[in-house]
């Protein structure tokens, strides 16, 4: 049985462009699924290896729908990351003049991404949500409710539509960040470029308990490169926070820095520690070398067990 790998569809979405990057997926059968609910139902079910999702964008931050999901289904682990970057055109059913645009199919993050050039060039125009930036396209041949949709520009090789305007996207920089998410308890080997993703809960709110979960990191010269608090939901003022470390868990800083977290939070859930997208190798001082660690528990051990000491 072929091996299957989930994605936000239908074809031509940039979630799909990331899975392309994935050389382990080549050849492989690709499921399009609606939502992140579905693609991790998927996984959890063993319909499908891992699925492709969208984590954080480089403008409007970390993806909810994604955060939440990781910390409420068990047992899921990222194996890896990729980058895309977001470009977006105006596209139209043939025949449209971009003077007839009155309504607009956008994704919620794409016309955010693209609200202000919508405001300059079509400043009376209405908004209709779609689920992907393909299914705002696809809906223009579905009914008539919009007149154009923001949408990728891989869009017109897969179906017949007139590109009314093109590098729309208010950032000419922005990038989606994608991760592969499995079952998989296999960790990827360490690579000096690498990058750990936990979820953990404050134990209580109270005056320094960020900081405190924190300084787990900053005490061992762990930098991080994503915090965001989610709330948990059972009480106002109970928040979960999601965090990428640089490092991989094998580090001994980042080990020891996870190790100060399990003692602080009631709460751990470990993502995963695999290659960053970027390959940028991860830099600290001298001093939170592994060697560093190592040799600290060693004198330990020595005083312990009484070995004289130089």
């Amino acid at each position: 049985m072929s091996e299957t790998y989930s994605y936000l569809g239908p074809s031509g979405t940039f979630t799909e462009a990331a899975l392309a990057q994935v050389p382990e997926a080549r050849g492989k059968e690709w499921r399009s699924v609606n939502n992140v609910g579905e693609a991790f139902d998927d996984v959890v079910s063993g319909r499908s290896v891992a699925a492709m999702i969208a984590i954080e964008n480089s403008i409007e931050g970390g993806v909810t729908s994604t955060l939440d999901a990781l910390a409420n289904i068990p047992n899921l682990r990222i194996v890896g990351e990729y980058l895309v970057r977001v470009q977006f055109v105006l596209v139209a059913r043939p025949g449209t003049r971009l003077e007839d645009v009155r309504v607009v199919n956008a994704h919620p993050v794409a016309y955010a991404q693209t609200r202000n050039w919508l405001d300059a060039n079509l400043p009376t125009h209405g908004h209709i949500p779609s689920t992907s930036n393909v299914a705002s396209a696809l809906a223009l041949f579905e009914n008539d409710l919009a007149d154009a949709a923001v949408a990728p520009p891989q869009i017109v090789q897969h179906h017949e539509l007139e590109v009314l305007a093109e590098d729309i996207a208010d950032n000419a920089n922005a990038v989606t960040r994608f991760v592969l998410v499995s079952r998989s308890t296999v960790l990827p080997a360490p690579t000096g470029a690498d990058k750990t993703s936990i979820i953990a809960e404050l134990p209580e709110d109270g005056s320094g308990a960020l900081l405190e979960l924190l300084e787990q990191f900053s005490t061992r010269g762990v930098n991080l490169s994503l915090l965001q608090s989610r709330p948990i939901g059972d009480a106002l003022g109970r928040y979960r926070f999601v965090i990428d470390a640089d490092g991989h868990i094998t580090d001994e800083r980042v080990a020891d820095a996870l190790l100060g977290v399990r003692r602080f939070s009631p709460r751990v859930i470990f993502l995963g520690s695999y290659p960053r997208a970027d390959q940028a190798p991860v830099e600290y001082v001298d001093r939170y070398d592994d060697e560093v660690f190592i040799e600290a528990r060693d004198w330990l051990r020595g005083l312990i067990s009484g070995e004289p000491t130089a």
